[in-house]
């Protein structure tokens, strides 16, 4: 029995469908996908068997299941399973990848359970596409360390020419936005180091720095007396509801009551119950 299901697409290169569940009695006969399956189960535990290997998937893992390779999917606890999955193609992770992950396709790692968690939360509305391309190719980057044999750690390579020439592009880019490949072919230079070099000079992620800069422009035409959807349209959010979502993030209140206190605080009104401390004695 499904109790609640959602699926989409996003405008994210490399993600090929989005999709939430929420199964109790539910089981998938064995099955192949043509995309990677990125997989975390926020309740329950999942059962399957993948090459004639069975395996779980408990809330702290992340599962990745490789393309063209037989799998099939049920509960382990007696209330189901909530899960949320990325389908992802060739671009995010490559044929080379298919073997290891057949050895090892769930992952202990609560740097990547997280930020998993955190592209679906991009990808749940428009208007997020540079935040949720920053986060997939970062993802993309931790799963073939995972997968690939390992190599001596590496220090950070910090780039601050290159995070200069971003925050360039970024500022020119306010209103209309950039894509994190429109940005990669621009400066040449690889989207996961485009991102890393950005975090590393100037303590931000790229998108966050966009999105401040949007919200700094919204906070001035708001205190100017616009409408939070005329605001939205002149500062480079997907709509009203795009900015609500992040002004309410970023300040801790909406638009609209942002506009409402402070216009009240600046008209120099006096309120019932108030003293005028300018008035003369």
């Amino acid at each position: 029995m499904v109790a609640d299901v959602s699926a989409w697409r996003p405008r994210v290169p490399g993600v090929v469908e989005v999709f939430h569940a929420h199964f109790t009695d539910h089981a998938y006969p064995m099955h192949v996908h043509d995309a990677w399956t990125l997989l975390i189960v926020d309740a329950g535990a999942v059962r399957y068997d993948l090459e004639r290997h069975e395996h779980g998937t408990p809330h702290d893992t992340v599962t990745l299941l490789p393309p063209h390779v037989p799998h099939n999917g049920s509960a382990a606890t007696p209330d189901g399973f909530r899960k949320r999955v990325l389908y992802l193609d060739a671009s995010v992770l490559g044929e080379d990848l298919i073997g290891p992950a057949v050895d090892e396709p769930d992952l202990r790692d609560p740097v990547l359970r997280r930020r998993v968690g955190q592209l679906h939360a991009a990808l749940t509305g428009p208007g997020d596409e540079l935040e949720a391309a920053s986060r997939l190719t970062l993802i993309g980057e931790r799963l073939r360390s995972h997968l690939l044999p390992r190599r001596p750690d590496e220090p950070a390579r910090r780039d601050p020419d290159l995070a200069r020439r971003l925050r360039e592009l970024l500022d020119e880019r306010v209103l209309e936005g950039v894509t994190l490949d429109e940005a990669s072919g621009l400066l040449g230079a690889h989207p996961a180091h485009l991102v890393r070099a950005f975090s590393a000079a100037y303590g931000i992620a790229p998108h966050q720095y966009l999105m401040s800069r949007r919200l700094e422009r919204a906070r001035g035409l708001l205190l100017g007396g616009l409408p939070p959807g005329d605001v939205a349209a002149a500062t480079g959010f997907f709509d009203q509801s795009h900015l609500t979502r992040h002004f309410r993030r970023w300040v801790g209140v909406t638009p609209g009551r942002y506009a409402r206190r402070s216009s009240v605080r600046g008209s120099g009104e006096v309120r019932p119950g108030q003293s005028d401390s300018r008035r003369v004695r």
